[in-house]
């Protein structure tokens, strides 16, 4: 293959990749085009480097016509694919502020980890857990045999919401902070568990904590985003409606940066504390050239950050997330939470109630294939 094939190749493949994920569509090839984008950035920009140092050269690549537009609309792609990374770095205003002299009966830490069921190295987590020493932690992916070993957190933990599951999506909420009112709700599908308590901080407020979990838009998981969506908008929705000092955790699966993600962001009024800091780019922890931001945490308004910080890796595709916050409610006229408009409600709405549709056609049909096998 020449090189002016090659980088033909790799113009189509970008351009192609940012227009599909443009594509209001919620099939998976669709979605999953959301993923990649500093992958996508990467190969892009050194393919318009090669083709410049190239042409500065004089060195002539066969083409003509054909060959510039492709490069035009290769720049166009790198400038759009930019505009919706570019948040999550250090080039960007923050959104959260920085916490500065954080008092500790109004902070809280918080420890986010999807295990990766068959993961053996469960005394890797254990030992994160106890040098961390985080005030909550969530695990995903958690069965019975990940809930016995975690059982030396007990003394530790002693405020725990369980949902071992051997499907994937098992969850597990341990904390050393009272909770209020704990709910494990199945929101759209009786595979799919997230959880919804209260937790009583030391300086007494009480805030609204949901940990989620939604399947994927995979060829091998859900082959189209449509109740991954749903729930999370949902979710999105409630905080808004009970407008409360509120977190938001868990992998999402979906990325900071796609649109669904920054819709929830708008419906919520919830911020994200990576903005104007870093990617965290959380899954896949194997490979380092295939990483993207699956693992989140967004909070109301009172909130500042004092800390956040990727995990090391504990065998898992996820590296864990650690973050600790600090309840300053003088904050709320300080920091500015997205707003909705109304074609974005009208947006989440029209999304709710696909998911839900979609959700109950599913139960359908599995209650008449298991009424078929009925003796």
């Amino acid at each position: 293959m020449s090189m002016s094939i090659f980088l033909e190749a790799v113009a189509v493949l970008i351009v192609m990749a940012t227009l599909l994920g443009l594509v209001p569509r919620n099939e998976w090839w669709f979605r999953d085009c959301d993923f990649p984008r500093l992958q996508l950035i990467a190969l892009g920009s050194g393919a318009l480097l090669i083709w410049v140092v190239l042409w500065h050269q004089g060195t002539s690549l066969p083409g003509g016509k054909w060959a510039c537009a492709l490069m035009v609309g290769l720049l166009c792609a790198l400038i759009f694919q930019l505009s919706r990374v570019l948040p999550y770095s250090r080039l960007w205003p923050v959104q959260v502020l920085q916490a500065k002299t954080p008092q500790p009966d109004r902070t809280l830490s918080l420890f986010v980890s999807n295990v990766l069921t068959p993961n053996p190295h469960k005394d890797r987590l254990i030992l994160q857990i106890r040098q961390y020493q985080p005030d909550m932690v969530i695990t995903l992916e958690t069965d019975q045999e990940w809930e016995q070993a975690l059982s030396v957190l007990h003394d530790d933990y002693p405020y725990r919401v369980a949902v071992p599951l051997d499907n994937l999506y098992g969850m597990h909420l341990y904390s050393k902070l009272p909770l209020i009112n704990p709910q494990i709700l199945f929101r759209l599908s009786e595979d799919i568990p997230s959880i919804h308590t209260g937790v009583r901080l030391r300086c007494g407020k009480v805030i609204q904590l949901y940990a989620v979990h939604p399947k994927p838009p995979s060829p091998t998981e859900a082959l189209d985003s449509t109740q991954r969506d749903a729930e999370l908008l949902m979710v999105a929705k409630e905080v808004a409606r009970h407008d409360e000092t509120t977190i938001v955790a868990g992998d999402l699966n979906d990325v900071a940066w796609s649109h669904t993600t920054r819709l929830f962001q708008k419906i919520s009024g919830l911020l994200d504390p990576r903005i104007g800091r870093h990617f965290m780019n959380t899954f896949h922890a194997d490979y380092w050239f295939l990483r993207w931001s699956l693992d989140h945490i967004f909070h109301s308004t009172d909130f500042s950050l004092v800390r956040m910080e990727r995990v090391p890796h504990i065998g898992s595709d996820h590296f864990p997330v650690y973050t600790e916050l600090h309840f300053d409610p003088v904050l709320e006229a300080v920091q500015e939470a997205p707003e909705a408009t109304a074609d974005d409600r009208a947006e989440a709405e029209e999304r709710i109630e696909e998911g839900e549709e979609q959700a109950a056609q599913e139960a359908t049909e599995e209650a008449k294939a298991e009424a078929r096998h009925k003796p």
